[in-house]
């Protein structure tokens, strides 16, 4: 089996990240979302992995490189402009050749693992299995529906009226049929080929889709909220590793202090990860804390917040449920506030001292 990942759209809603870098590079735990993402293929036994790509193609590559260092043979599939998840199959038809493949988007987690999905395509090996979750408001979503017996009958993309509360999530196992599928259609209303249309012509040609609801915990990284949300509940699952230096210091709880790392006359309070080559001085940070590589975190307090890579925050109480970009300095005038950022790569902001 090999595997399709998305990683082309443009993450309207991750701005200003979104500018400067592809939301599958957002950390997650002080690792990119789409080496998340890697790594659950991995775990499922599947190697030979297609990156489809668009305007982030030279950061993913340079990031993620040839796979080498994950174990895997990446091979990168330009795809011009997000036209769709269905033409994003299209676009990948000379990598996947006939082979059966599983499409994982690169901006979702699933933590948990989709093991259990992989095995029940394997021993029922459907056209397609999609993967689905019970969610509030399904209109935002593909909608399946099912009858009495769990068979898929019906997948509508974003229905003003879902007569289902079951939503299609970033994962999706398919044989070589869904090729034929992906050409029949024709583009929808918004203008893309949409992969539900596609499972749909599968439906309508008599073959057989099957659907799984998955239970474990499932995020679309879209916003600056849904990173933070999610960097909280992986946080609760790490493994206390002490790599760099603590000096004077108290560390409570799960923390990781990655190598390189210094802590310096500090207290913190885990779940928190501390990454490698960052100075923490004179400090309180955490719980559910992740700060970059390479940081400075000097006579600062912030809890349940990401910093990213090479930011600097110096002098500042109070910083809570915050973003901080890459290479961001946030620092002090002379006045006591309590603050609360989303800020992105290469800012500069002053708040009260």
């Amino acid at each position: 089996m090999k595997a399709l990942v998305l990683a082309g759209g443009s993450g309207t809603r991750l701005r200003p990240f979104s500018y400067s870098v592809p939301k599958q590079l957002m950390s997650i735990v002080n690792k990119p979302v789409l080496e998340h993402v890697l790594g659950e293929l991995d775990r499922i036994g599947v190697t030979d992995v297609g990156i489809v790509v668009g305007h982030g193609a030279a950061q993913i590559a340079d990031v993620i490189g040839d796979g080498t260092r994950l174990g895997m043979r990446i091979t990168y599939i330009r795809q011009e402009s997000p036209k769709g998840l269905a033409h994003a199959v299209r676009v990948a038809r000379e990598f996947l050749g006939d082979d059966d493949f599983v499409m994982y988007l690169g901006d979702n987690m699933l933590p948990e693992g989709i093991g259990e999905v992989a095995a029940e395509f394997r021993d029922h090996r459907t056209a397609a299995r999609v993967v689905v979750r019970k969610v509030a408001d399904p209109r935002a979503f593909g909608v399946v529906e099912l009858d009495a017996d769990g068979g898929v009958t019906k997948l509508v993309e974003k229905p003003s009226e879902p007569l289902s509360d079951l939503a299609l999530i970033g994962v999706y196992f398919f044989t070589a049929a869904i090729h034929d599928a992906v050409v029949a259609i024709e583009p929808s209303a918004r203008g893309e080929l949409e992969i539900t249309d596609a499972v749909q012509w599968l439906l309508d040609s008599g073959a057989e889709v099957a659907a799984t609801e998955y239970a474990g915990y499932w995020r679309d990284i879209g916003s600056a909220e849904d990173v933070l949300e999610c960097n909280r509940r992986l946080l609760d699952d790490i493994v206390p590793d002490v790599l760099g230096d603590v000096v004077d210091s108290e560390l409570v709880g799960p923390v990781v202090v990655e190598p390189g790392a210094r802590v310096v006359r500090s207290r913190v309070q885990g779940p928190a990860v501390i990454g490698a080559g960052t100075l923490v001085q004179d400090s309180q940070v955490g719980p559910h804390t992740t700060v970059g590589r390479d940081c400075v975190i000097d006579n600062a307090r912030l809890r349940d917040t990401v910093v990213l890579d090479g930011a600097a925050i110096n002098d500042v109480r109070g910083i809570d449920s915050s973003l901080i970009g890459r290479s961001a300095t946030v620092g002090t005038t002379d006045q006591d506030a309590r603050v609360r950022l989303v800020i992105g790569d290469f800012t500069q902001v002053r708040v009260a001292a």
